[in-house]
C-alpha cells in the first residue's frame, strides 16, 4: 500500500463525532498521512445542544494554504465536507485548483442539507456555491436532500430507481456516489453512479438516525479509495463500516449524539486488507 497525504477539508465540532473528528483518525486508520484544514470551530454540532458557539475561519485558512503553497506543499487527495460560508467554499475551490498533486483526487461531501432541508445556517446563496464547487471535483457524495438541492429537483418521498435514476442524470457529474439510497423498507445503501453506468451497493436499515454517519462514510471512502481499493469496493467499506459503528452505538441509548466508530478501527483496517 502507498503512503498516501490527504488533506481533509472541514469543520472541526468539539463534541459529538462528526467532521474532523471523524475524519482525522478514520484516514489515519487507513494508512494515510492526514493534514487538516479547519474552516470552522463549534462547541457541539447542531443537532440537538442547541446553538453551539461558532468561530469563523474564513480569513485564515487563506493565509493558510497559501503558506503551504510556499513552501510546495501538495496533496494526493483533497477530501471536502462542511464548509459553512461561501468564503470557505471558495477557498477549497483554489486549494483544490493550486495543491493536488499530479494524478491526485478531489471528493467533495457536500454536506449541507437532509430530511428536507438545508442546514441551520446555510441559504441558497450556500447551496449555490457548493453545487459550483461539486462541479469541479472528481467525485461527489451528496445525499438524496443534497442531489436533489443540486439538480434543481423536487426530494421525491417515496423512493424508486427512475426518481433515482433521474437524479443522477440531472446532477450531470462524471462520478456520484448517492447515500441513502435503499429500494426496500429493511435496506439502505449507496450508488455508484460513473460514466453513465451505475451499482447500488445495499445494507442492512438501522431504524435510528446518527450524527456524523455522513462524515464517517465519506472519510472511510476516501481513505479505502487512497488504499488502492475500486471506487466500489471503496462504497462497500464505507457502508459495511457505517453500519459496523450504528450497530456498536445502537444498545447504549445515552450515546445519541454521534456513533461508537472508535472501538470499530481494528474492523475498518481489517476490511482493507
Amino acid at each position: 500500500m502507498t503512503y498516501k497525504r490527504i488533506l481533509s477539508i472541514q469543520d472541526i465540532s468539539c463534541v459529538g463525532q462528526c467532521s474532523m473528528t471523524v475524519a482525522l483518525p478514520i484516514l489515519s486508520a487507513c494508512g494515510h498521512e492526514t493534514c487538516v484544514l479547519p474552516t470552522a470551530l463549534l462547541s457541539t454540532h447542531t443537532g440537538g445542544f442547541g446553538k453551539p458557539v461558532v468561530v469563523h475561519f474564513d480569513e485564515a485558512i487563506g493565509r493558510i494554504w497559501r503558506h503551504w503553497r510556499e513552501n510546495q506543499i501538495t496533496f494526493d487527495a483533497i477530501q471536502v465536507g462542511y464548509l459553512g460560508s461561501v468564503a470557505a467554499v471558495k477557498t477549497a475551490a483554489e486549494i483544490m485548483e493550486s495543491l493536488l498533486a499530479p494524478g491526485g483526487v478531489t471528493i467533495v461531501d457536500p454536506a449541507m442539507a437532509d430530511h428536507g432541508k438545508l442546514y441551520s445556517g446555510l441559504d441558497q446563496t450556500y447551496a449555490e456555491a457548493m453545487a459550483w464547487l461539486c462541479g469541479k471535483a472528481d467525485t461527489i457524495m451528496p445525499n438524496l436532500t443534497e442531489a436533489a438541492m443540486l439538480s434543481n429537483r423536487p426530494l421525491q418521498v417515496t423512493m424508486d430507481e427512475d426518481y433515482v435514476n433521474s437524479l443522477l442524470r440531472e446532477l450531470n457529474h462524471p462520478c456520484v456516489i448517492l447515500t441513502g439510497v435503499g429500494y426496500k423498507e429493511e435496506e439502505t445503501g449507496a450508488v455508484l453512479w460513473e460514466g453513465g453506468a451505475q451499482r447500488h451497493y445495499a445494507h442492512c436499515r438501522i431504524g435510528k438516525n446518527y450524527h456524523g454517519t455522513g462524515d464517517l462514510f465519506a472519510a472511510c471512502f476516501t481513505g479505502a479509495l487512497m488504499c488502492g481499493k475500486s471506487k466500489y469496493d471503496s462504497m462497500r467499506i464505507a457502508g459495511d463500516f457505517t453500519v459496523k459503528c450504528i450497530k456498536n452505538t445502537e444498545i447504549n441509548p445515552a450515546h445519541w449524539y454521534g456513533v461508537k466508530f472508535e472501538t470499530a478501527l481494528p474492523d475498518l483496517m481489517e476490511m482493507l486488507r
